[in-house]
């Protein structure tokens, strides 16, 4: 099932092998020297890594693919939790890409001074629009809660914050967090949702036919704000909307 915004998978192994098509396709495609491309974790991050790992490790286009993340924990580099670590594991260590390329949130550090320190980053590197750096794509996921980036439901005003990137709480663990706002995504020149599982479909039903519940919900509100919006699903979560 496919349309210009919204693009059904089999598996989640499916979407992973040819959405890593899609990206290398983008980049190879890209007029400028350098493609910025902001990433999440998760598991479906994950897959799509693994994918990349296996098919374009030796490909010369990572020379102008530039790594930034979506959103970090406030952990160790080493830490499982961490976004970074997950990358690396599953894709910078398997393929041919210079680490000044990988522009990590140190999450080690403080998060006051590393907001300051990966806005600055962002802002110096990436060209602008008023004042806000325009990925050239950014991936996003959606948790269960509806929320997307680490932008939860009880902290919708980072929709639009001013700040290009803004410190958070994980509202059960508390767990610091650096995320991305609503704003300085709704600038990207691309943004693709990438969502698996069953249990994100009554989300994702929600969102599509626009219902008071999905007012409650981060991931809708940028989805409606938008136009610039790629969802790709596996089956199990497109199912309720699925004619």
């Amino acid at each position: 099932m496919k349309n210009n915004k919204l693009h059904v998978f089999e598996t989640p192994e499916d979407m992973a092998n040819q959405f890593a098509d899609q990206l290398m396709y983008w980049v190879k495609n890209h007029t400028e020297k350098t493609f910025h491309l902001a990433i999440s974790g998760g598991k479906t991050p994950k897959l799509l890594f693994a994918a990349l790992a296996k098919k374009y490790a030796d490909s010369e286009l990572w020379e102008k693919v530039h790594f930034w993340w979506v959103d970090e924990r406030m952990v160790s580099p080493y830490d499982p939790e961490s976004n970074y670590k997950v990358a690396n594991k599953t894709l910078f260590s398997k393929i041919n890409i210079h680490s000044a390329n990988i522009h990590r949130i140190k999450g080690e550090n403080d998060p006051i001074s590393e907001v300051i320190s990966y806005t600055t980053q962002a802002q110096k590197r990436i060209a602008k629009t008023n004042g806000w750096p325009i990925f050239d794509l950014i991936l996003l996921g959606m948790g269960e809660d509806g929320h997307t980036a680490s932008i939860f439901p009880d902290q919708m005003q980072l929709l639009n914050s001013n700040n290009i990137y803004d410190i958070v709480h994980h509202p059960k663990s508390g767990q610091k967090r650096i995320t991305l706002t609503g704003q300085a995504i709704g600038y990207a020149s691309k943004i693709c949702i990438l969502v698996t599982g069953s249990d994100k479909a009554n989300r994702i039903a929600d969102i599509w036919s626009d219902s008071e519940n999905a007012k409650q919900l981060p991931i809708a509100l940028i989805h409606s704000a938008k136009n610039n919006i790629i969802w790709h699903l596996d089956k199990a979560a497109a199912h309720l909307i699925m004619s």
